[in-house]
């Protein structure tokens, strides 16, 4: 989501060095470091790794080959051929009245060898299968025999009841894309958008590379593809996110908004104490790996390595690099209310408090008339300051209030007790959205600490929202996790009828612990600076969200399109009824298929979809001939998209080799061309992917309208949308008031004026194959017809398509 902006933010110095590159001894360091890593990850939780390690086989089945082999031994067989006795031969000699003993041990070791063995088979065999993509670039709702026999044996060799972590040890590492493919696939996704010269010049550069520095550091990446867990995405994490000195606020962060048009309960503390139960309860299940992996056709598993830092997770900054702080447990989160900062504790020693225990020590925080001390209101602005800024300040801060910063650092998450209502009103719905998009995204600069791996957002009327640190994970992964809060604090646990959590107070706990902090004087004029920043960032962002409910999902899967690409043609249309031209697009995929795979860039913006526009806006074009070219635009996003889940992109490959010439102080003009590049629009789709915890047909209110982020560019755009049950999509978008090109609410009438004139394309299609006639109603030829008279506009309702 908020990666594009960090991506083009991404500056490394570079070096000149005219001469010729040797192996390189910091370069061969770093990928020794990155598989350093990788393998420190894995030894981290030895017992939760053992039993994923096993799988798909089991503890007890070790048991049962060991119990086979001693009911063999018994009835004087050896399944061993011998194996056994030699090594008995090679245990010590305990006596005669130990002999029994050696045989169980022989057998038990020869059990373990097999065992280990079959596993060790296992895992390659399900490595193999899961390194087969053909599936992928199936036509839509078509399957071969060869993908039908590979998803039996896939279903053979996965096992039974997988945990969260269980398919790790069996994702393929991801691939290495051949250097020419991608300089190739870059010239072409660049063409649309530069002019004859400009593609020239940019195709001499590709040349150049190819033929001077290419294969030395095609060469480095393979060597760490083979090394480390993955060749980009621990470059991703530090280059893009943690060396990044822009401030989080905007830049980095995204959020999550509450179910659209139902808040469960008005009471705050109600919302807060169910909401902050079911966080927790998430957090156990991720604990004790409950949580089912998330797997595509229900077969092919994705990476869940980003699971591991949703919870306890800080982002602590640096001078030059920031560093992500993650702790095993924290039994408490850190709240914000009214400029006072609070610890409450999350447990007892019989365990995690009941959601009606929680609300009453969120109450006594909300009834707590202690006012704010000197500056601490406004403390967390530096959260939100250039990231080398807020490094200095808290040098200072960690020796004067140490315990303080410590107990907000080590909480589970951070939650914050706004005082103003928020969501969608009846008197004024658009302003009401996007001032809840704008509180969720912002805030007011100071009431968020934008350094915690998320902060839970409870206003004063019991609407919620989430604000999300990028660096430690993507989107669908706080998706999932928000997924699970909202239908468990809505329909598990529940509310009275006057809005309360269910179960009584427990009035023997403590009052939460008021936090204090000594901050001394040379600190006030930082918070002081940072407030100002924070102010002005807020305040030139121009939110705008609205719900589409002409149509959904449901109409587009009717004409057997991807509703993805559908969405993704109709904002090319828009962005270019909007700025009269067309430019780079960053559409956001993911990569989990693969071993701690993250996202990659799919360039929406390819020739077939200007194409498509341009016949749009060609009133000499007819119905079927716009119809047939969207078709096509479709099919290639669709192609792109494949390949960049496959690994077969073309931005995270050229990000690599990029940062490999930073190593070998190798310039490339290429390269610099590339990550010179301003997205101009950015887009993402947030994906809805437990569908079973939400009833959308008896209950279609109780969906959540998904999340945005800020745009990627200072004169562009950055958009989100989210599929709402099958008859509704909800769109955010962001821009910068300070640009002169750029208006969210401009925008949010290009892209629906473009949904309506596209979805007429298909509804004039489908009237005239049902007359069986190329006449209309006026007794004229409808290829006479231009394109935009093909409907003023399109129905207004799902239903009358």
């Amino acid at each position: 989501m908020a990666e594009a902006h960090q991506a083009v933010g991404f500056r490394p110095s570079l070096t000149s060095d005219a001469g010729e590159v040797e192996l390189s001894a910091p370069m061969l360091q770093e990928i020794y470091l990155s598989g350093l890593r990788s393998w420190k990850r894995h030894l981290s939780r030895f017992w939760n790794d053992f039993l994923t390690g096993v799988f798909p086989a089991s503890p007890l089945s070790w048991l049962f080959l060991f119990s086979a082999i001693q009911l063999a031994w018994f009835l004087q067989l050896d399944p061993s051929l011998g194996l056994m006795e030699k090594i008995k031969e090679l245990l010590p000699d305990w006596g005669g009245q130990h002999h029994r003993l050696r045989g169980v041990l022989a057998a038990a070791l020869f059990a373990s060898c097999l065992w280990g063995a079959l596993i060790f088979t296992l895992h390659v065999a399900l490595r193999l299968l899961l390194s087969y993509h053909g599936w992928l670039l199936q036509p839509h709702g078509a399957m071969s025999s060869r993908t039908k026999t590979w998803l039996a044996l896939v279903r053979i060799f996965s096992g039974r009841h997988p945990m969260l972590f269980s398919y790790q040890r069996s994702l393929p590492r991801q691939p290495v894309p051949s250097v020419q493919d991608t300089v190739r696939k870059y010239l072409e996704s660049v063409r649309p958008v530069l002019s004859d010269e400009d593609f020239d010049w940019t195709a001499a550069l590709a040349r150049e590379f190819l033929r001077l520095q290419a294969s030395l550091l095609q060469w480095y990446l393979q060597l760490k593809s083979w090394w480390a867990s993955n060749y980009v995405s621990d470059w991703w994490e530090e280059f893009v996110y943690l060396r990044s000195r822009n401030s989080l606020m905007v830049n980095s962060n995204y959020y999550m908004m509450d179910f659209l048009y139902v808040t469960p309960t008005p009471v705050q503390a109600a919302r807060a104490g169910n909401a902050v139960h079911a966080l927790l309860l998430y957090r156990h299940r991720l604990n004790r790996q409950e949580i089912l992996p998330t797997l595509l056709m229900g077969m092919r598993p994705l990476c869940s390595a980003q699971y591991e830092k949703i919870f306890n997770t800080t982002r602590i900054p640096g001078v030059h690099k920031d560093h992500i702080r993650h702790l095993r447990d924290s039994r408490h989160v850190a709240v914000f209310h009214r400029g006072r900062f609070f610890r409450l504790g999350t447990h007892t020693q019989s365990g995690l408090l009941s959601p009606r225990a929680l609300e009453q020590q969120f109450q006594r925080i909300l009834d707590d008339p202690s006012p704010a001390c000197p500056h601490e209101e406004h403390l967390a602005a530096l959260t939100a300051a250039p990231r080398d800024v807020w490094a200095q300040v808290r040098r200072s801060l960690k020796t004067q209030a140490q315990e303080a910063l410590e107990a907000v650092e080590g909480a589970a998450f951070f939650v914050s007790l706004d005082s103003e209502p928020a969501g969608l009103t009846r008197e004024d719905p658009a302003a009401s959205l996007d001032a809840y998009a704008h509180a969720l995204l912002a805030g007011r600069g100071h009431d968020r600490w934008f350094d915690k791996s998320f902060s839970l957002i409870v206003f004063s009327n019991g609407k919620l929202g989430l604000s999300v640190e990028h660096s430690w994970a993507d989107c669908p992964i706080s998706g999932h996790m928000w997924e699970f809060t909202l239908a468990t604090e809505c329909f598990q646990l529940g509310y009275t009828a006057d809005g309360h959590c269910k179960g009584h107070p427990d009035l023997s706990l403590p009052q939460p612990q008021r936090l204090h902090w000594d901050l001394p004087d040379k600190i006030h004029l930082s918070i002081s600076l940072a407030l100002r920043g924070a102010k002005t960032l807020s305040g030139n962002i121009d939110c705008h969200v609205f719900p589409f409910s002409h149509f959904g999902k449901s109409f587009i899967k009717r004409w057997h399109l991807s509703s993805d690409s559908f969405i993704q043609m109709a904002l090319q249309l828009a962005y270019f009824r909007d700025r009269g031209q067309f430019c780079l697009t960053y559409e956001s995929t993911m990569t989990r298929l693969f071993l701690e795979g993250r996202t990659e860039t799919v360039r929406s913006c390819t020739r077939e979809a200007c194409n498509f526009v341009r016949a749009m806006e060609d009133k000499e074009k007819t119905d079927p001939q716009c119809l047939a070219l969207f078709r096509l635009a479709v099919d290639k996003h669709q192609a792109l998209l494949k390949a960049a889940m496959s690994g077969q992109g073309v931005d995270r490959h050229l990000f690599a080799l990029y940062i490999v010439s930073q190593f070998l102080h190798l310039q490339s003009p290429f390269l610099d061309q590339v990550h010179s590049e301003q997205w101009q629009l950015a887009t993402s789709q947030t994906p809805v992917q437990q569908i079973h915890l939400f009833d959308v047909h008896s209950y279609p209110a109780y969906v959540s309208s998904g999340g945005g982020f800020g745009p990627a560019d200072d004169h562009g755009y950055g958009v989100s949308y989210i599929f709402m049950g099958d008859d509704v999509i909800t769109f955010h978008i962001s821009s910068k008031k300070s640009s002169t090109r750029t208006d969210s609410h401009r925008l949010g009438q290009h892209i629906e004026d473009a949904l309506l004139d596209v979805a007429a394309l298909f509804q004039e299609g489908q009237r005239l194959k049902r007359r069986g006639l190329g006449e209309d109603d006026s007794g004229h030829s409808r290829d006479s017809l231009p394109c935009h008279t093909r409907g003023s506009r399109a129905p207004t309702t799902a239903t009358n398509f």
